[in-house]
């Protein structure tokens, strides 16, 4: 069909600081780019000023509560309303909302629901009376009525394999939306913390949500240890439920005058080209953004082997170091390999996979839309 009646919506719960939200900004760029019309529903702003969304893009606030049953009844308004071509749903639980409509009120629009993590994997690190942890059995029941499902990494896919019941090839692998020049450009911008423009000390620079899937304690602990044979600064950017227990590990540590939280900046990159090396500390992830744009960057890594993504992205080790998961010595034996000046470089074209503009073909592929 032709990009004269292609309409795509965007449906997310809200719009927070991570990764989806910047692989969304990234798509919709990628759309509109095409001639395609574009709306981000919302259940609810959030932070939605945080990103550059392009102008062209529609924002639609549903103005719904957490509550489920509210957003599921304003989303079956919109699509009776509006019905775009694709329902493009990017996490959880508007993946669910979004194929709960389309099994209750049968509508003609796509949806097509994106996993980003590792299922089972996050389930498993949540509470037994926590909704997150029964999610499995949601995805389980509501994922087969899926137009189409796209995962971003290769792990996700053989996750959801193990956790739907699914064959292998109703599972569509496209890595996400990362590298444009535009981050090469904010790469070049100032910054204002002190750390990154003295130059006495080596930085190492992390960043998330300060949250247990990231895992930041045990990036301090192996700090500490880094420390102990080389003088060395830490800052974690992010925001989160974490940030005392953080700042506590720290003090515990007497690592304050060493280690920073500032909090969420909106230009990592500028950063992140200023520091001695990028260092995730994930027990899981889906395809970390980050991690792809600090590599283009030119920034050696330093990343656990979690599920999944980090291996698939440093093609197993060869372009940054892969050290087991919750393992501070190990991590901290990584950080100061590439505080020696042992890092790995990455050939370019390895890169060319996680380009907007090869994952947004891909996605109206999967959408079977024309542009």
């Amino acid at each position: 069909m032709g990009k004269e009646s292609s309409h795509i919506a965007i449906y997310l719960h809200s719009i927070f600081n991570g990764g989806v939200d910047r692989i969304m900004v990234n798509l919709s760029r990628g759309f509109i780019e095409r001639g395609i019309k574009v709306d981000l529903v919302v259940d609810y702003p959030g932070l939605l000023a945080l990103w550059d969304w392009s102008p062209e893009i529609r924002i639609v606030d549903l103005k719904a509560s957490k509550n489920i049953l509210p957003r599921f009844s304003k989303l079956v308004d919109y699509l009776h309303r509006e019905k775009p071509m694709a329902l493009l749903a990017g996490n959880h639980y508007s993946n669910e909302i979004g194929l709960l409509a389309k099994l209750m009120i049968g509508t003609s629009t796509k949806i097509v629901v994106v996993e980003q993590i590792s299922v089972s994997t996050e389930a498993n690190s949540k509470p037994v009376f926590s909704l997150r942890h029964w999610t499995p059995l949601l995805i389980k029941f509501l994922y087969p009525r899926a137009d189409a499902i796209i995962v971003a990494s290769q792990g996700i896919a053989k996750d959801l394999v193990h956790v739907t019941g699914l064959p292998p090839e109703r599972f569509q692998v496209i890595y996400n939306p990362v590298l444009s020049p535009v981050i090469v450009e904010k790469a070049k911008e100032s910054v204002d913390h002190p750390w990154f423009t003295s130059g006495d000390l080596p930085v190492i620079m992390a960043a998330g949500r300060l949250e247990k899937q990231k895992d930041f304690p045990t990036l301090i602990r192996a700090f500490a240890q880094v420390r102990q044979l080389q003088a060395a600064r830490l800052v974690i950017f992010g925001g989160g439920s974490q940030k005392s227990q953080l700042e506590e590990l720290v003090y515990e540590l007497g690592l304050e005058k060493d280690v920073a939280l500032p909090g969420f900046v909106k230009n990592p990159y500028a950063y992140v080209t200023k520091s001695a090396l990028l260092a995730i500390s994930s027990a899981w992830e889906g395809l970390p953004t980050f991690l792809i744009e600090s590599m283009a960057l030119g920034v050696p890594v330093v990343s656990t082997n979690c599920p999944s993504g980090p291996a698939e992205i440093l093609d197993n080790g060869k372009y940054g170091e892969l050290v087991p998961v919750g393992d501070s010595q190990a991590l901290a034996e990584g950080i100061l390999k590439v505080l020696s000046g042992k890092s790995k470089s990455v050939d370019p074209t390895w890169l060319d996979q996680f380009t907007i503009a090869n994952a947004t073909q891909k996605y109206l592929d999967v959408m079977s839309i024309s542009a």
